[in-house]
């Protein structure tokens, strides 16, 4: 004996869309901080950072088959509102019901001592806050960002899912649609990510900034000494030493001022 509508009857994609665009305007008269993850391209991430969670989630293996499940759900705008703040994500999903799904996701604070040993190897090796959230530092940095169990990224025992869905599998469509909508996220404010992972993104700047400025301070200075060196061979000797036009520059003022001084 056949059973019948054991499965969804099949929707078109344009039609999928439609439905979240609708569900979307309905929220929104309630609540107009809805924030929904709309995909207009191709991928569903185009920065680094994006692009970074989402293929971190995707290399490990308790998520590599499960994942997979979201990508459909949020390119068809299924994910109908998502909100990041220090440690959690939260948001609705539009599933087979009528009525989207509550989804949240809690995220371990990044600990002190993985935060300090990426302050400290940042230190003098990015430019500007705009560098670091475009993505455009060295890759040196970002494969100290992404290596597993030490940089910046979570691992999934620094994860707790949570769906209002049926589904009692661990990681539903649901929350991997989420989770894909935060990389998504990332792309439109990549200082979401620290937020999220609970740290202060200016101390990583300040320090870097800091030591980069300490550097070029010590190599001034030791300019400034060869100046003041050549000055005095030539002054003693009465020989002329082989100077760039600013440090000749440099090198008459010093005898100048020695000869005021005398």
């Amino acid at each position: 004996m056949a059973f019948y509508n054991e499965f969804p009857a099949y929707v078109p994609v344009a039609e999928k869309k439609k439905r979240a665009e609708k569900a979307v305007e309905k929220l929104k008269k309630k609540n107009a901080a809805i924030a929904p993850v709309v995909i207009t391209g191709r991928t569903i991430t185009r920065t680094w950072w994006g692009k970074a969670w989402s293929e971190n989630l995707e290399s490990y293996s308790d998520y590599s088959n499960r994942i997979e499940r979201g990508r459909s759900y949020v390119r068809h705008g299924a994910v109908l509102d998502l909100q990041i703040t220090q440690g959690k994500i939260a948001g609705l999903v539009q599933g087979s019901s009528s009525k989207p799904y509550k989804v949240e996701i809690a995220i371990v604070p990044l600990s002190k001592e993985t935060w300090q040993a990426v302050v400290t190897e940042c230190a003098g090796k990015i430019d500007s806050l705009q560098e670091l959230i475009s993505g455009k530092f060295p890759k040196g940095l970002s494969e100290l960002f992404t290596v597993k169990g030490k940089g910046l990224f979570p691992s999934p025992k620094e994860i707790t899912l949570a769906c209002s869905c049926p589904d009692s599998a661990r990681m539903c469509k649901h929350v991997a649609a989420m989770l894909y909508g935060v990389g998504a996220r990332f792309d439109e404010d990549s200082a979401l990510f620290f937020m999220l992972r609970g740290v202060n993104v200016d101390e990583l700047i300040s320090v870097s900034l800091t030591q980069k400025s300490q550097a070029m301070l010590e190599k001034s200075k030791g300019r400034g000494r060869r100046v003041m060196e050549d000055a005095d061979i030539s002054d003693v000797f009465g020989i002329e030493i082989d100077m760039g036009e600013a440090e000749k520059s440099k090198a008459a003022e010093v005898k100048k001022t020695r000869r005021k001084s005398q």
